[in-house]
C-alpha cells in the first residue's frame, strides 16, 4: 500500500505518447495525475475513448486519471509538473502557464532536443520561461509504447539538487520502471539529445541495407562524438558510458518504434525529408536537433563527422551513400584520438 505521505498531485503536460506513458506510471503509484493537452479536440476524444490511438494504441487510459486542455484546472494544486513536449513547441506551450505557476513548484524535463534559435538545452528552456525552478530530468532508454505496456525500463533522473532528484526517483519507480540518479544536467541532456541524430544516420544505415558490422561501428562512433561535445560543454564523461548515453543510443538506433531512425531510413530509401514529414505526420527530434548540434559543434570547436554528414543528407539534398562514402575515406586515426 502506497505511504499517503507519498502521494503527489501531479500534472502531466503533453497527451503525445511519452505524456501519456509517464502518467499511467504515475496513476499506477496511487498518485493524483492530470494529463494536459494543448488541443481541446483531441483533449476531448481522450475523455471519451480513454485510448490515445494516435500515439499509443491499445492502452487504455484509466477512468481515474483526469485529462484536460484546462491551463488553470491542469495547475490547480500540483505540487509537480512533468513536461513532455516536443522541443520547437516547449516554449511557445508553457508561456501561457506562468500567470498560474506557483514559484517553487518542481518541474521534471523528459525534454530531449536542443532549442535552435538560442541552442538553449530543455532545462535552460524551462529556466527562462519560470525563472530558475526546481528542475530534474527524466531521461534515459526509455519507448512509451514499452513503458506503457509494463516492459521493464531503466531510466535515470539528474538534478543539482540530489534532494530533489530522489523524490522524483520515488515518485516514479515501480517494479516495471527502475530509476537511478545522477547529477550530470549538461552530460544527460546532451546524450539524450545527440542521439536523435545519430538515429537518423542508423536508419540510413537500414535503408541502404548494411548489416550489423556498420550499426556497431556507427553507434560506437556516434557516441564518441556524443561524448566530445558533451565534455567540451561541462559534462561528465562517464555519464556517456551510462543510461543517458549508450543505454539511449542503442535503444534508439535499433528499434522499430525510433522516429528518428525511420526518417533516415526513408531517406536512404529515395525519399525527400518534406514528403518523410508528411507521412509521419509525427515530430522527430533529430531533424531539428541536427541543426542544433552542428551549430554547437563549431561553437565548442569540436569535430562531429557523423552529426556533419546528417545535415548535409537532411538539409543539402546530399546523396546518402556518398556521404557514407566520405566518412568511410576519413584521414586514418587512433581510436582513441579525440576526433
Amino acid at each position: 500500500m502506497e505511504n499517503p505521505k507519498t502521494i503527489r498531485r501531479v500534472t502531466v503536460l503533453g497527451t503525445g505518447g511519452w505524456g501519456t506513458a509517464l502518467a499511467l506510471v504515475l496513476h499506477s503509484k496511487g498518485h493524483d495525475v492530470t494529463l494536459w493537452g494543448s488541443t481541446p479536440d483531441y483533449v476531448e476524444f481522450l475523455k471519451s475513448e480513454r485510448e490515445n490511438k494516435k500515439y499509443l494504441k491499445g492502452i487504455k487510459i484509466p477512468p481515474g486519471l483526469k485529462i484536460t486542455s484546462d491551463i488553470e484546472a491542469a495547475q490547480d494544486q500540483t505540487n509537480l509538473i512533468v513536461v513532455s513536449i516536443p522541443t520547437p513547441y516547449v516554449r511557445k506551450t508553457l508561456q501561457p502557464f506562468k500567470s498560474y505557476y506557483i514559484p517553487g513548484t518542481p518541474i521534471v524535463s523528459v525534454i530531449k532536443g536542443i532549442e535552435n534559435e538560442t541552442l538553449m538545452r530543455g532545462s535552460e528552456i524551462l529556466r527562462d520561461v519560470f525563472t530558475e525552478p526546481p528542475i530534474a530530468l527524466l531521461l534515459g532508454p526509455s519507448h512509451a509504447e514499452e513503458v506503457a505496456r509494463n516492459l521493464p525500463t531503466t531510466v535515470v533522473v539528474t538534478s543539482e539538487d540530489i534532494k530533489l532528484a530522489t523524490e522524483v526517483q520515488e515518485t516514479f519507480i515501480t517494479e516495471y520502471f527502475r530509476v537511478y540518479t545522477n547529477s550530470d544536467v549538461v552530460g544527460v541532456e546532451i546524450g539524450t539529445s545527440v542521439k536523435n541524430v545519430i538515429a537518423i544516420a542508423a536508419g540510413i544505415c537500414d535503408g541502404l541495407g548494411f548489416g550489423d558490422n556498420s550499426k556497431a561501428a556507427l553507434i560506437t562512433r556516434g557516441l564518441a562524438e556524443t561524448t566530445r561535445l558533451g565534455v567540451a560543454m561541462g559534462g561528465q564523461r562517464d555519464t556517456f558510458s551510462g543510461l543517458a548515453g549508450l543505454g539511449d543510443l542503442i535503444t534508439t538506433c535499433v528499434s522499430p518504434y525510433g522516429r528518428n531512425r525511420l526518417v533516415g531510413e526513408l531517406i536512404a530509401k529515395g525519399k525527400k525529408l518534406p514528403q518523410v514529414l508528411e507521412e509521419m505526420n509525427q515530430i522527430a527530434e533529430g531533424i531539428l536537433t541536427t541543426k542544433s548540434v552542428c551549430a554547437l559543434a563549431n561553437k565548442y570547436n569540436v569535430e562531429m563527422p557523423i552529426t556533419k554528414e546528417v545535415y548535409n543528407v537532411l538539409f543539402e539534398d546530399k546523396d546518402p551513400k556518398k556521404a557514407v562514402k566520405e566518412l568511410m575515406l576519413r584521414e586514418p586515426k587512433s581510436e582513441t584520438e579525440e576526433s
